[in-house]
């Protein structure tokens, strides 16, 4: 499995399609290539409000459901913080 195809299966691309193909290879560059980095980017940016509104009908939001998601992915601030004393 290649690291776009991973990056598609973990967002569930399939499921709910939000992003243009050439998108994938951007998030993935832009993270340095750092997969988990790239999911939760992703996620983050899919989890915008989704809800639609078309002639009366409307789809429930899921940005909540791509927050949990994402929250799996979060980078974890293993360093330790300087300070004056």
């Amino acid at each position: 499995m290649t690291d776009i195809e991973r990056v598609k299966k973990e967002i569930r691309e399939q499921q709910c399609p939000f992003f243009e193909d050439d998108d994938f290879q951007y998030y993935l560059d832009k993270n340095g290539g750092d997969v988990d980095a790239t999911i939760y980017e992703m996620l983050i940016i899919k989890s915008e409000d989704s809800t639609i509104s078309v002639s009366g009908l409307s789809t429930q939001d899921t940005s909540s459901y791509f927050k949990r998601l994402a929250s799996k992915y979060r980078p974890n601030n293993s360093g330790t913080l300087g300070g004056n004393w």
